[in-house]
């Protein structure tokens, strides 16, 4: 036996292994991602704004922004001018965010449109907290904006989607049946 064949089996242990370790590199984004998302159904589901949550969610990004550009910083004036620009960043959108949430503005909108709203903000603040701080938190701010026309054309083609699943379920299980009959 030659040594080429032990070499697919060591690369794909290391592309495991590689793609186990950016996930855990990359988790904490990936979970404010699905924390964002998740406001928005929840909000859709239950049709009220979820008052606590953005502001819960805003300020823990903006920590993480403080804490991220706090090892990236040379010196203790950097890190001061960081912390003070971010907790004024993040200040005025939780300022934002509160406003879509007022009574007055918010009877302007659906439960569905104040979520997708509130998501939109975020995704703003955090692509913009990201430009200053991180390329990591900048792309998490792309994938909530992208996520919100998404979740907007989910909930339009809700319907479609469901019913293209069945059909696809359908045919797979009539052909899967139908080759088991045949190797019989």
């Amino acid at each position: 036996m030659n040594d080429y064949s032990v070499a697919p089996e060591f690369g794909e242990q290391a592309v495991a292994a590689r793609a186990g370790a950016w996930l855990k590199r990359k988790a904490p984004y990936l979970i404010v991602l699905g924390l964002a998302i998740f406001g928005v159904a929840y909000t859709s589901l239950v049709q009220q704004p979820l008052y606590g949550y953005w502001e819960f969610l805003g300020v823990a990004i903006g920590v993480a922004c403080v804490a991220i550009g706090w090892r990236q910083a040379p010196d203790r004036q950097a890190r001061f001018i960081l912390a003070r620009t971010q907790a004024l960043h993040w200040a005025a959108f939780l300022v934002a965010m509160n406003i879509v949430l007022w009574p007055s503005v918010n009877s302007f909108l659906n439960a569905p449109a104040t979520g997708l709203a509130l998501l939109l903000l975020l995704a703003l603040g955090t692509f913009v907290a990201g430009i200053q701080v991180s390329f990591d938190i900048a792309v998490l701010g792309l994938a909530m904006a992208v996520a919100v026309p998404a979740i907007a054309w989910f909930k339009q083609s809700a319907l479609f989607l469901i019913l293209a699943v069945i059909v696809l379920g359908a045919l797979a299980a009539a052909f899967w049946r139908r080759g088991g009959e045949a190797s019989a």
